[in-house]
């Protein structure tokens, strides 16, 4: 296992972290990695990283569900967050053969920050 960390500076951010998955993989590996997010407030997705999407997908977060009126949110404020982060997921799976990523052509790996801004632990397993 190999563990890398993503700083963020909004309260909800995508961010490609395509590129540090891939270097975190050992040399020839094949199989599937696990690209798993240490956190409940954030998760891992595989999609397209066109920025304009990206925002979309942030947007998107942001409109399904509310800011405020969650039980919760008399704890830490931050039910939403932790919704979102839900709706999103904890991990991806990706294929990898040669000690590389086998993804599509428009596919990349996506830290879905819901509560930042934070640091984010990623663990990639092999």
């Amino acid at each position: 296992m190999t563990t890398f960390d993503v700083d963020t500076d909004r309260r909800t951010q995508v961010i490609d972290v395509t590129d540090r998955v891939e270097a975190a993989l050992p040399d020839g590996a094949s199989g599937t990695a696990t690209v798993f997010v240490r956190h409940t407030t954030a998760g891992v997705r595989v999609n397209e990283a066109e920025p304009r999407l990206l925002g979309d997908v942030e947007a998107f977060l942001e409109t399904v569900v509310n800011d405020e009126g969650w039980d919760h949110d008399r704890l830490d404020g931050n039910a939403d967050s932790h919704l979102r982060a839900l709706l999103v997921g904890a991990s991806a799976t990706v294929p990898v053969s040669g000690g590389s990523l086998e993804l599509g052509t428009w596919q990349s790996v996506l830290l879905v920050e819901c509560d930042g801004p934070r640091t984010r632990t990623v663990d990639v397993r092999v």
